[in-house]
């Protein structure tokens, strides 16, 4: 299923399951094996981010050097680096989910 063996911080992902499902977002950290938590910067801020199964993510082969770098240099990264991470993966059509429904 999942191309890439293990999530990596600054890594995107897509949503698969849940609320947020569809929706892509950056691994702020990775908690183990299973866990990581993920932020989009937008609706899921780098103070609140969610804890997320990994098998509920779809790991994206892209990770943002400005989230790792600012990490790495500070220990958080902010919302609007995230945002233009998500926003840089998305292009201009976008890949978020406000039409709520089947």
């Amino acid at each position: 299923m999942n191309t890439v063996s293990s999530p990596q911080v600054g890594q995107l992902v897509r949503i698969l399951k849940g609320k947020d499902a569809g929706e892509a977002a950056v691994v702020i950290a990775v908690v183990d094996s299973r866990f990581v938590y993920i932020a989009d910067g937008d609706k899921r801020k780098f103070d609140g981010p969610k804890k997320k199964n990994i098998l509920h993510l779809e790991l994206i082969p892209f990770i943002s050097s400005e989230v790792v770098n600012s990490l790495e240099e500070t220990g958080r990264v902010t919302n609007g680096k995230l945002r233009y991470a998500v926003m840089k993966y998305a292009g201009p059509t976008g890949i978020s989910a406000d039409e709520k429904g089947d």
